[in-house]
């Protein structure tokens, strides 16, 4: 991949990064990774992994959701005029405006970078605690999730991971793989980036 040729050069980084710790997690597993189907990421923000997603997953449909499009930053853009401009790369991807634990939208991969589990993540966006459902937010994506589907979830450090991890469990899910082996381009993090695979049972125990 060549990310700089499409984006500046810290944003090409952390799609290197991401992309990275996609490779890093199935080859460590050894699973056969999907490609194809339709792929759905949980609070994109402006969406700018589109590339490393697409990368990876060579999705034939990707959805970005995010609850906060309409954000207005210093330079007088919102976070959907950035968003645009990064899915407008590839013709299969989308941005939605939306908060998720009420978005109905089928998905063979659900994928969630670092979701918000706990009041201090949320505040520490700004974002108001009304949008913290941790539960529901898994519920629905058990419901969206295709039967065989996957639910790829990277979170910051063991406590956090723990914390998704109680919640897939209550919400159905069956983990098929762990990573929490750092990568040379996540050493900058303070936490390590853990990423777990979960799959959605053809039928809910």
């Amino acid at each position: 991949m060549k990310f700089e040729l499409l984006m500046t050069s810290v944003t090409s980084l952390n799609n290197y990064e991401y992309l990275d710790i996609l490779d890093r997690a199935w080859s460590h597993a050894e699973l056969p990774r999907p490609s194809g189907g339709v792929i759905c990421d949980i609070g994109c923000a402006s969406f700018w992994y589109a590339a490393a997603l697409t990368a990876f997953f060579k999705p034939r449909e990707l959805v970005g959701v995010e609850v906060e499009g309409y954000r207005l930053f210093k330079n007088g853009h919102t976070r959907i005029d950035h968003a645009k401009g990064y899915v407008s790369q590839f013709p299969n991807a989308h941005f939605v405006v939306a908060d998720y634990v009420s978005f109905e939208s089928p998905a063979d991969v659900i994928t969630a970078w670092f979701p918000f589990l706990t009041p201090t993540a949320i505040l520490a966006w700004r974002l108001p605690l009304s949008l913290l459902a941790p539960e529901r937010l898994f519920q629905r994506i058990y419901h969206n999730l295709n039967p065989g589907g996957l639910l790829v979830m990277v979170n910051h450090g063991e406590s956090e991971a723990a914390l998704a991890e109680e919640l897939c469990v209550a919400a159905g899910l069956r983990r098929m793989m762990r990573l929490d082996e750092p990568g040379v381009l996540s050493a900058r993090r303070l936490s390590p980036a853990i990423l777990s695979c979960w799959s959605r049972p053809q039928h809910k125990p």
